[in-house]
């Protein structure tokens, strides 16, 4: 059984996600920890709960979900798990970065490709990678259908959506995904998004205005 831990990150706010098992292993998902304070804080929970973790994952690659690759890959000896169409967006991560006046250290290793129905396996527990772009051009989720999660990324808040502003973005790709990828799933669904506070795909359905009829 997956447990979720949350953390809240960066002056942006981003949530970064670990997913563990009662095996102590371990899911890193969009590390967003910015300052030193928040990494010690993510390496501490590991430390503590005797977790090790054997995956390093992107939801997407703006910059505020990736600012702490390069730590995790440097600390845990993980290589990072992406869609094929985030790699661009990576790769412009650090610009964005400067741009927001909130420089980093990229992550420059191995890439690993996560394509849609790819099942992600963490002992005998699983998570199903959706393809849900939008948001972000590779943009994908991670479901998990025996525990009714999901972690959503920037696809779906509560009472709102992901933006579609930025390059890569579409507005209509991204209700289509949400409307194709998400509402499909379990009323009872909880979505662990990027920012903010969970939801289910219940309330969603029947309170978000972007999505309404």
């Amino acid at each position: 059984m997956f447990i979720v831990k949350a953390f809240t990150f960066s002056p942006v706010q981003e949530n970064t996600y670990v997913l563990y098992n009662e095996q102590k292993e371990a899911f890193i998902i969009d590390p967003g920890c910015y300052f030193e304070e928040e990494r010690e804080e993510l390496a501490r929970f590991l430390h503590q709960n005797k977790l090790t973790p054997v995956k390093l994952l992107n939801t997407h690659c703006h910059l505020d979900h990736v600012f702490g690759n390069k730590w995790v890959h440097e600390q845990y000896g993980l290589e990072l798990h992406l869609h094929p169409n985030e790699q661009r967006v990576l790769d412009y991560a650090p610009a964005s970065g400067l741009m927001w006046n909130l420089p980093f250290d990229n992550y420059n290793g191995p890439l690993h490709w996560l394509n849609e129905g790819d099942e992600i396996l963490l002992g005998s527990d699983k998570v199903k990678v959706l393809f849900a772009p939008g948001h972000a051009p590779g943009h994908v989720c991670f479901y998990c259908e025996a525990q009714g999660f999901v972690i959503g990324g920037d696809v779906l808040f509560r009472g709102s959506i992901g933006r579609t502003d930025l390059p890569g973005g579409n507005h209509e790709t991204l209700l289509n995904s949400i409307r194709t990828q998400l509402f499909t799933l379990p009323d009872e669904t909880t979505v662990y998004s990027g920012h903010g506070q969970p939801t289910t795909i219940g309330y969603e359905k029947k309170y978000n205005p972007f999505l309404a009829g």
